[in-house]
């Protein structure tokens, strides 16, 4: 969806750079990034950088970024003009599956986006820049951007630490780390799904290494609240 985007504005002058979260390492993504066969630059971030420096805490999620550097709009869920994730669900029947899958997707039809509002403000913002109402001053940005908390400074170090561990061949040790994170930030959906992955891939599901799991904190928290709603 960022490529046909990307096509479709980059004669303005509109540049797409998309970024993977994955402590697995390059070989988890580039198959899937070759399979794209992206015009634009397509980055790997094993280290989570972009969770730190921009306050990423799910996917996916976009930030924007004008001619001169400047952040115009900070990290926000993003689905530029369709959700192909909620597509593909759209004509599943639940009945037919087995029931923890039938579960998780029935949660997954009760998250919302708004594809169609982000793509109409993103190209009214690349049409007329700094004119646009959808970029935001500095100031507001910054009100935007969330303040991280000792106890989030705190999970970013377990994550990082976690993350060492893992990629020396000690995830056991990593577990307790990452166990951590989740614990001191536990809206950091990217922490928690990195290390579910690991252990119950695809579906980040009930496992002895964690409290929680993608199902039951979902539910936990409402699935119409998996991603907050895009103030525009």
């Amino acid at each position: 969806m960022w490529q046909e985007l990307r096509e479709e504005l980059h004669p303005k002058g509109f540049e797409v750079v998309t970024v993977a979260l994955d402590t697995a390492g390059p070989e988890a993504c580039v198959k899937y990034v070759e399979a794209a066969s992206p015009a634009h630059p397509s980055l790997i971030d094993e280290a989570h950088v972009l969770d730190e420096l921009l306050g990423v805490v799910n996917v996916p999620n976009g930030v924007w970024v004008d001619e001169d550097g400047m952040i115009v709009r900070p990290a926000e869920p993003a689905f530029p003009g369709r959700n192909p994730v909620m597509e593909s669900f759209a004509s599943i029947d639940p009945a037919t599956l087995p029931p923890d899958v039938a579960d998780m997707i029935t949660e997954v039809k009760k998250i919302r986006t708004d594809p169609d509002a982000y793509k109409t403000a993103l190209v009214d913002w690349v049409t007329r820049g700094a004119a646009s109402p959808y970029a935001l001053s500095p100031d507001e940005v910054v009100a935007r951007s969330q303040p991280r908390s000792m106890d989030q400074a705190r999970a970013a170090a377990h994550f990082e630490l976690g993350q060492h561990l893992h990629r020396a061949g000690d995830h056991d040790a990593a577990v307790g780390h990452w166990r951590e994170a989740h614990r001191l930030h536990p809206h950091n959906w990217t922490y928690k799904r990195q290390a579910w992955n690991f252990e119950d891939p695809v579906r980040q599901g009930r496992t002895d290494a964690y409290d929680g799991c993608w199902i039951d904190d979902v539910k936990s928290i409402g699935a119409e609240n998996y991603y907050p709603a895009v103030t525009f």
